[in-house]
């Protein structure tokens, strides 16, 4: 049974008003759409990221047969966005920020229905092809997935790609599941190893999930196309194999679309959510194993929650965040039919799910008007008005971008940025572990994961109605954490130096 969260946060205060409100006339332009044919019924994402160092949060989107549109945050009084300047770029199913030159710039991960596209930034949210220059082949495949994580050793970062079905096979769709790719540098650019069999990927997370120091590869993968004999992978990186097929992890099949995860009971180990056609399986972390949530839990979210469609929901994008900052990680799934199957809801809103105080999750979407019924893909939360409140962006197939700003009755929050000498200069891979009252919960730095969307943003940490916490980091490449440092709400920055000591920065 899974531990109730709240117990890690005695702050907690009681059953917040949660509600957003519409912002999407902040987004210049007529309305942002995905769209295109079958080979756009999947992807849809979007890359959160401050591309230009002013604290902002900016957004790229992908656009499917539509270009993909970069908006720049120029909030000041009021939220309002500008259009960012890019080379048109079509084909795109979703897009990664990292720094993967560790120059201090942010940079794109752009998956494609064809030739992948790794993005230089400058700085100033400019983005330039940087395929060559750093020896990476884009390939000509239909990607839906990604993640990023950095070995020992290495000075630029290890990438996995997943990839759909083989859109050159004549036998397919069904049963023709592509291969997937991992990515490691060396002197002359990226060379590639492929992870096969393939199940038709549609989200990778590089994560210690067992938390001995070592990220390992999670795929979600959908039975849809690989119909039987599939499963959702994990991949052990040294040696190279799959933990599944080898005998040493269940085996699990679903129609695997999203994966997110956070350390929902506090021992320090994640729960990981998958989303799927149906069901919403949350997995929870048990000793040295992971055991599928009891339906009390809350998080299934089998069907709409309003309307009259009795259909199967199908989930999408699925991210941890703590909308209302009482320090217990809540939980949003974008839900959306592929395009006109049948068999599963059309009318089928976004959940989004309040963690309670017994570890217990309840729908509040309607009510904080994010239900909306489109075909909703890809999503991510960040503070774009910096007022300490997560806001939401959604991407919908065949509809416009949607933007909502949290306007919710919420408690304190800090936001946490990490910092560390050396190629992966934000920190990738690191646990963050915040103490409050005695309770420690942790949350890890990753990049992948999602439906096709990540970001690269600092940590978001609500603080209840407590005046501060105390933080420690436990760095990667290492597995003893930093000493504690006293922290209130607001913003802060800790740094990890050459010599592995630790200070808190503005």
């Amino acid at each position: 049974m899974i531990r109730a969260a709240c117990l890690l946060l005695a702050a907690t205060p009681a059953a917040a008003d949660i509600r957003f409100e519409d912002a999407s006339g902040a987004l210049p332009g007529p309305p942002h759409v995905y769209d295109g044919g079958w080979e756009h019924f999947v992807g849809g994402g979007v890359a959160l990221m401050d591309c230009n160092g002013d604290a902002r949060p900016d957004i790229f989107t992908a656009g499917g047969a539509n270009p993909a549109r970069l908006f720049v945050n120029e909030t000041d009084d009021v939220l309002a966005f500008a259009g960012g300047v890019i080379d048109e770029i079509t084909g795109v199913t979703g897009a990664y920020p990292l720094d993967i030159d560790g120059d201090g710039n942010v940079d794109l991960a752009v998956m494609r229905v064809g030739e992948n596209l790794l993005l230089r930034g400058d700085g100033a949210c400019g983005f330039a092809r940087a395929n060559e220059a750093w020896g990476f082949d884009g390939g000509d495949r239909w990607s839906t997935a990604f993640s990023a994580t950095w070995e020992p050793g290495r000075d630029r970062p290890t990438f996995a790609i997943g990839n759909y079905v083989d859109r050159t096979n004549p036998d397919g769709p069904f049963f023709a599941c592509d291969v997937n790719g991992l990515y490691r540098p060396g002197p002359e650019g990226y060379a590639e190893t492929l992870l096969e069999p393939g199940f038709c990927a549609l989200s990778a997370l590089f994560s210690d999930f067992d938390r001995d120091g070592r990220a390992e590869l999670r795929l979600s993968n959908d039975r849809h196309y690989y119909v039987r004999g599939g499963y959702e992978q994990m991949w052990d990186l040294d040696p190279l194999h799959e933990r599944v097929a080898a005998g040493e992890w269940d085996e699990v099949s679903i129609w695997g679309m999203g994966i997110a995860s956070r350390d929902l009971t506090g021992d320090g180990r994640p729960e990981v959510m998958l989303t799927s056609m149906g069901d919403q399986l949350m997995m929870i972390a048990e000793g040295t194993a992971y055991v599928r949530a009891p339906v009390s839990i809350g998080t299934y979210a089998t069907r709409p929650h309003t309307g009259a469609d009795g259909r199967p929901s199908t989930g999408w994008h699925a991210e941890f965040a703590d909308v209302d900052n009482d320090g217990l990680a809540d939980l949003f799934i974008a839900k959306g039919n592929v395009d006109q199957m049948p068999d599963m809801a059309f009318d089928d809103p976004n959940n989004l799910l309040i963690q309670s105080p017994d570890g217990s999750f309840r729908e509040v979407a309607a009510e904080a008007g994010v239900a909306t019924p489109d075909r909703a893909r890809g999503a991510g939360f960040a503070d774009f008005d910096g007022d300490a409140r997560l806001d939401l962006v959604v991407v919908n197939r065949r509809a416009g971008l949607e933007l909502w700003r949290n306007v919710s009755d919420a408690g304190a929050a800090l936001s946490l940025d990490l910092r560390m000498d050396g190629p992966n200069r934000d920190a990738i891979g690191a646990v963050v572990e915040i103490r409050q009252d005695g309770h420690v919960r942790s949350v890890e730095r990753l990049v992948g994961g999602g439906h096709v969307s990540g970001q690269l943003l600092p940590l978001h940490l609500g603080l209840g109605d407590s005046g501060g916490a105390a933080v420690r980091v436990t760095w990667p490449g290492t597995d003893t954490p930093s000493d504690w440092f006293d922290v209130s709400p607001g913003h802060a920055t800790l740094i990890r130096s050459a010599d592995g000591r630790a200070m808190l920065g503005p």
